[in-house]
């Protein structure tokens, strides 16, 4: 039997994980869940292989070598009808009243069952817009923001599992002032994340410190929304080519800038997103234009999107641990990649879906999102010190080999299961990113196909990370050596744990000492450029994105900011969060024994 190192484990597995019917234990032991959940995954193959592949998915998940996304854990086997996909992203198809609160309805019948949501809110008009038909004024994108923020609050308080939602908005809607404030008042929007939707051109008028137009499409234009009547073509939210917008009014596109790094330098939001840079990496380019990500920015998606989660725990492929024979097990590393590839494309044919338009969406492009986890206790298990020249060549090696391995096995996939539908073989193998792979990939697809669209993602794995005796979070370094973390439990109280970070527990267990590993280094001795370059160091091999969040101190001077969000854009990152302390947000982890979880934050909620 596994014995969990960290009473947190135990607890999250019994809370969050394990399978009980009429409050009755179904899974006795964790390995009652993995085999729930390989015999799930495995129902979809052909009969005669059932049993073996299903003990080879039970063999990845024991030992926490393989960490599925927390609905897939939560979920397969049950008699539960939730989704299995931790990930979608939501249209709001028309601006009405009508359109608004459609998009709220399949908001809360995708939250009930658990799938955490993103939204591009740039659809709807500024506020003051006159409306035709009513006479009366527009109450704008943030208004509304409000309203979804309370239906999560009240899916929430009806038993739903806890939810997290993104809101976009363009940096070029009239409102984006409004948006960029947002956050900057104590529990305002708490079950949302923000982030501003960047384009190429307004970064090129930020260098050249230009005015920037704020505009909106020209339907519904009315002489008292704009007198001016000048007209730009610009791409906007929701179309796939240029269309014609109105010029509401000019900013000064520097002054836009430093209101969003001063924002998130005094309450971490919001993010940014940058457009261009994930349009041009998407493989299915020719078929959809993405304005909006999963609530920790992860996988962007088209609307109705939908992807499903798993992570490769890096600390359990380390040979010799701490020895300067350290190694890891390559070829270990690359089968169990290969058999959580098929895992996930299995799930895809299990899993329920709030909605025939995400499961529709899920079916024609079988997205999937394969990433590592437990990178930062690697690199120490390893003797590399985090951010080091070391570091960012082992982990573009970790994920050069993850990312080929999942295209090859999706390969494979192709030639006994089909292509997914939307596949047009010469399009796709002219993608930006597919032109980056070797030449074998490229071939082998013009040939044979490939099963799923994307395949690589790297996500924060907050809770399976806890679940797994606490290892390091996806690509993060460690926060501390031990901390407090207070855990919601299912009856709305709180309870805190003391917890100790899974590589210093092994490395003192080995040593009989209460010191830390010589290659130590956690997140309050890094330099926001070493958590920039491990981000760069992989973002190559990433056909989805990264959730990554560069944690400041409190002390950061905030003139370095915009070089930090500008190096991220440069280096062709889709995405930059930060982190700094701050009175409003307060702290979302503090060394022991201060600790404590903040109420929401960027950490996933939904894994």
């Amino acid at each position: 039997m596994t014995i969990f190192r960290e009473t947190i484990s135990e607890h999250i597995w019994d809370n969050k994980y394990r399978y009980y019917q009429h409050n009755q234990p179904v899974d006795f032991t964790i390995e009652d869940s993995w085999q729930r959940v390989a015999k799930a995954a495995a129902s979809v193959e052909h009969q005669n292989q059932r049993k073996n592949i299903q003990k080879k998915f039970y063999d990845i998940l024991q030992g926490f070598h393989f960490l599925p996304g927390g609905r897939i854990l939560a979920g397969a086997g049950t008699k539960h009808r939730v989704t299995l996909f931790n990930c979608f992203v939501m249209p709001i198809t028309e601006d009405s009243i009508q359109g608004i609160f459609n998009a709220l309805k399949e908001g809360a019948l995708t939250l009930q069952q658990g799938g955490g949501i993103g939204y591009d809110f740039s659809l709807l008009r500024p506020r003051g817009f006159v409306l035709q038909h009513t006479g009366s004024t527009a109450s704008g994108p943030v208004s509304f923001m409000s309203i979804w923020d309370t239906m999560c609050a009240t899916m929430l308080s009806a038993g739903a599992r806890r939810g997290a939602m993104m809101a976009v908005l363009r940096c070029d809607h009239p409102d984006i002032e409004e948006f960029i404030a947002a956050k900057s008042t104590a529990n305002q929007l708490r079950h949302f994340n923000i982030s501003v939707l960047v384009t190429n051109d307004f970064m090129q008028a930020v260098e050249r410190d230009s005015e920037w137009e704020l505009i909106f499409p020209c339907t519904n234009r009315s002489h008292a929304n704009n007198p001016s009547t000048e007209i730009i073509s610009r791409r906007w939210s929701g179309h796939s080519h240029r269309i014609s917008c109105d010029i509401i009014r000019r900013v000064s596109a520097r002054e836009l800038w430093n209101k969003i790094t001063k924002s998130a330098y005094h309450y971490s939001e919001p993010g940014v997103l940058f457009e261009d840079t994930i349009n041009s990496q998407n493989n299915l380019w020719y078929r959809e234009w993405i304005s909006a990500t999963n609530p920790c920015g992860e996988i962007p998606l088209p609307a109705y999107g939908a992807c499903n989660l798993g992570s490769l725990n890096l600390t359990q492929f380390v040979l010799y641990p701490f020895t300067e024979q350290a190694t890891i097990d390559w070829k270990k590393l690359e089968n169990t990649t290969a058999t959580a590839t098929r895992f996930l494309d299995n799930i895809i044919d299990i899993s329920h879906y709030p909605l025939k338009m995400q499961k529709q969406e899920a079916l024609q492009t079988r997205r999937i999102g394969l990433g590592i986890t437990g990178l930062g206790d690697a690199f120490i298990m390893l003797n590399v010190r985090y951010g080091g020249t070391a570091s960012l060549q082992l982990a573009s090696h970790i994920m050069k080999l993850v990312a080929e391995t999942t295209w090859h096995t999706s390969i494979e996939l192709a030639k006994e299961r089909g292509s997914f539908s939307l596949l047009e073989k010469e399009k796709y193998v002219a993608g930006n990113f597919v032109k980056t792979l070797p030449a074998d990939i490229q071939n082998a697809i013009k040939v044979n196909g490939i099963r799923n669209s994307h395949h690589n993602t790297i996500a924060p794995t907050g809770t399976i990370s806890l679940l797994a005796n606490n290892i390091s979070s996806g690509i993060e370094p460690v926060f501390s050596a031990r901390y407090a973390r207070t855990v919601r439990l299912q009856n709305g109280e709180e309870k805190k744990f003391e917890v100790i970070d899974y590589v210093v527990r092994e490395w003192q267990k080995m040593h009989k000492t209460n010191k830390l590993p010589p290659s130590w280094a956690d997140t309050h001795m890094l330099t926001p450029q070493e958590h920039l370059h491990i981000q760069a160091a992989v973002q190559p091999y990433i056909d989805n994105a990264i959730s990554k969040t560069i944690n400041l101190p409190e002390t950061f001077p905030f003139k370095q900011l915009n070089d930090i969000y500008h190096q991220a854009y440069i280096q062709g990152l889709k995405g930059c969060t930060i982190y700094r302390p701050n009175p409003t947000r307060g702290k979302i982890l503090q060394p022991s024994p201060q600790e404590e979880d903040d109420d929401i934050d960027r950490s996933c909620q939904v894994c």
